[in-house]
């Protein structure tokens, strides 16, 4: 049964590393949570290793970008790991073919203009429309604001007819930026295998983005991990999946669930929710702090 801490000092002495979210826990995609910087400080001040683990498109210097413009202090991590990272390794060694149509905005171009040194010498990657294209790649909608996934069933149905693969940059399915809570490339991949596409993921909760972080760090097989984040399906999930401890932020994008105290889920509401979702964190508390 999963347990309700208070803070992240009650148990980070039994861990080695943390695997911490982005959205939702450390910063609400506009500023950050002070309380969340000072936990994440005070972690690594005790010998602790964070790794910033995010479902963002990017790849990991564009992330550091914005928490730098956003100011996130660098003392408050050791590393960024992206699924911009591991997507972008896959869709450079061919997983979608060469020829791809991009569902995304302009912030994400780096995906495909900043080319890994492992793949300097591949052969080039070219976004073109979907009729010429070989596979698609989806970091995110054309527009965050207004478009659902929706928006996409006629170009999905063509896509799928063609036998087009999907390789999703992102598998979040929303995100709360500030007070506005937009879809995610998760969510196109998602109803794209709705209508019989096939989709390939490379974040959160599967396995290549954790063995990525674990391979930067060199901790070796003993290493005590754990895993925060407010996302049941991609946070939560891939931490159980991975066999490694978990928190899960109640007062993030399912913060409505837990009653009116964001900062103190209720106990009985927690266990509620948790038994149907299928999933059971190791502990639970309202904010990273």
């Amino acid at each position: 049964m999963s347990r309700i801490i208070s803070s992240l000092t009650e148990i980070s002495a039994g861990y080695d590393a943390l695997f911490c979210d982005l959205w939702g826990c450390l910063h609400n995609g506009r500023q950050p949570y002070p309380a969340a910087v000072a936990a994440l400080q005070a972690y690594r001040a005790q010998g602790g290793i964070v790794c910033l683990m995010t479902n963002a498109p990017r790849p990991g210097p564009y992330v550091v970008a914005q928490l730098d413009l956003m100011g996130v202090p660098r003392d408050a991590w050791d590393l960024v790991v992206s699924s911009g990272d591991a997507a972008q390794d896959a869709m450079f060694a061919g997983a979608v073919g060469r020829k791809v149509w991009h569902i995304g905005t302009a912030k994400d171009d780096g995906f495909f203009t900043d080319i890994p040194e492992a793949h300097a010498g591949a052969e080039p990657v070219a976004r073109v429309d979907l009729a010429e294209a070989e596979g698609i790649v989806a970091s995110g909608p054309f527009d965050e604001v207004s478009e659902t996934p929706e928006h996409y069933r006629e170009r999905f149905l063509e896509a799928r007819d063609r036998g087009l693969p999907m390789l999703c940059a992102n598998p979040d399915i929303i995100v709360d930026m500030g007070e506005t809570r937009i879809y995610c490339a998760g969510a196109l991949a998602e109803f794209y295998e709705s209508l019989g596409g096939r989709t390939l993921y490379f974040g959160k909760p599967h396995a290549p983005i954790y063995d990525r972080a674990r391979q930067l760090m060199g901790l070796g097989p003993d290493a005590r991990y754990l895993a925060v984040g407010d996302g049941i399906a991609t946070d939560i999930a891939g931490a159980v999946a991975q066999g490694i401890d978990s928190i899960f932020v109640t007062g993030g994008l399912a913060a409505d669930a837990f009653g009116a105290d964001i900062e103190t889920p209720d106990l009985e509401m927690l266990l509620h929710w948790l038994k149907v979702q299928e999933k059971a964190p190791t502990y639970a508390f309202g904010r990273l702090r």
